[in-house]
């Protein structure tokens, strides 16, 4: 049995990230067991596992998924995922998924998200949140996650899928609830996050119809159903699978990045100012804000095979967790300054895009990253002109979740608009 690390920081457990990422945590280990074998907690009930802080040994995981699998006991698992019939359901989501199953079912969609393509939904984009910030920007006030962070990607996503407008909240609530079936004051349960996944299904279906009777091309609907993994189109259960996927990826991604993008600006109002005297910043401040604080917190594999990390020796069949915000703080890829936010950290390093790891590396690389980052650099553009000396009213509450740093709510005021 090998030593476990003796810095023990109960890091599965959704609680521990309730009132922010503990950076602190995370520094300790990278110093003195950069692969750390760590105790479960009661959100992590399958066992002992490796958790890995650094960036070389993430991507050294990343990157070779025959040794490190998705597949096995999942990227992502909930609680109940050891029941074998819920096991297999779940390997046919694409981000429990192997190669070659992996790369013939990411091909399906990825020209969909193409750098052309989404280059293209920039006039789009533009007006909308234009619209956004015109309903909020001369009443001085607003809470910020619900009335602006969240209303982007919910817009962007519904246009790629065809779904129309008058269904985006229906959308968005069983989105939400998914994603908070941690957090007790939500009181959502496992059930209720099965059965907001059967409603996004239903969803996915209508679209699908509808679809049929009347084709768009050029969405990601149309890529879904027209695409075909060795000459077989999507059958029901893969296509409302990689419905549920992207959607839930694409809303939550930007709406987290969104929401403590802002924070932590308000949180440095000189950084701020600087953004507002020269907008063409903001690019670097989003590659900034996305190193700082990324929205998701970790990756599962499990090794399939004995394997050297580090100076560890990991067994076949132990579980291997990755933590992006471990390795975006890590001083020796960053620097000194590593846990300072600085929206011209890319001055220093203008590869900073492609040295961070919060959209990950490797075959799960996410598909769309260009997307998030085109969201995120037309609302800011927007929201900053417009929305004058912003400040924090009380604390935001936070989602208590082990897996999304996510804002429930934050209020702000700022400049009236005249």
């Amino acid at each position: 049995m090998p030593e476990k690390c003796p810095f023990q920081f109960d890091l599965m457990n959704p609680v521990t990230y309730q009132k922010g990422i503990p950076f602190e945590y995370f520094k300790t280990l990278r110093e003195q067991c950069p692969v750390a074998l760590q105790d479960p907690s009661d959100a992590n009930s399958d066992g002992d596992f490796w958790a890995i802080t650094q960036r070389d040994d993430l991507d050294f995981v990343s990157k070779n998924p025959k040794i490190f699998s998705s597949r096995e006991k999942l990227s992502h698992p909930q609680n109940g995922d050891d029941d074998p019939e819920s096991m297999e359901i779940m390997r046919q989501l694409i981000i429990n998924m192997d190669p070659p199953d992996h790369i013939k079912y990411r091909r399906v969609v990825r020209n969909a998200f193409t750098s052309k393509a989404v280059d293209a939904l920039e006039p789009m984009m533009r007006e909308f949140a234009k619209n956004i910030v015109d309903k909020v920007a001369a009443k001085g006030e607003c809470e910020f996650v619900s009335t602006v962070a969240e209303e982007m990607p919910l817009f962007v996503i519904c246009a790629l899928m065809g779904l129309p407008s008058d269904q985006r909240q229906r959308f968005a609530d069983q989105v939400d609830i998914m994603l908070g079936m941690d957090d007790p004051e939500l009181s959502v349960s496992q059930e209720d996050g099965q059965t907001a996944a059967a409603e996004l299904f239903g969803i996915a279906m209508e679209l699908s119809a509808k679809h049929e009777a009347d084709p768009k091309e050029g969405t990601v609907l149309h890529a879904l159903l027209s695409g075909a993994v060795e000459g077989e189109h999507l059958n029901e259960f893969e296509f409302c699978s990689f419905f549920l996927i992207l959607i839930a990826g694409g809303v939550e991604t930007t709406r987290t990045a969104t929401s403590q993008g802002m924070r932590v600006l308000m949180e440095h109002p000189e950084q701020l100012q600087m953004l507002v005297d020269d907008p063409s910043l903001i690019p670097d401040a989003i590659e900034e804000i996305l190193r700082f604080y990324p929205p998701f917190i970790h990756m599962h594999r499990t090794a399939m095979e004995d394997v050297k990390v580090s100076d560890k020796e990991i067994k076949k069949g132990d579980k291997v967790v990755l933590f992006y915000p471990s390795v975006n703080h890590e001083e020796a890829v960053f620097g000194e300054d590593v846990d300072q936010f600085d929206i011209l950290r890319t001055k220093r390093m203008p590869d900073l895009k492609n040295q961070h790891r919060t959209f990950g590396i490797g075959q799960h690389f996410c598909l769309g990253s260009h997307l998030a980052r085109k969201e995120l650099k037309v609302m800011f553009e927007e929201i900053i002109p417009r929305l004058r000396n912003p400040k924090l009213v009380g604390e935001p509450r936070n989602l208590m979740s082990n897996f999304v740093v996510g804002i429930k709510e934050m209020h702000i005021t700022f400049d009236p608009e005249v």
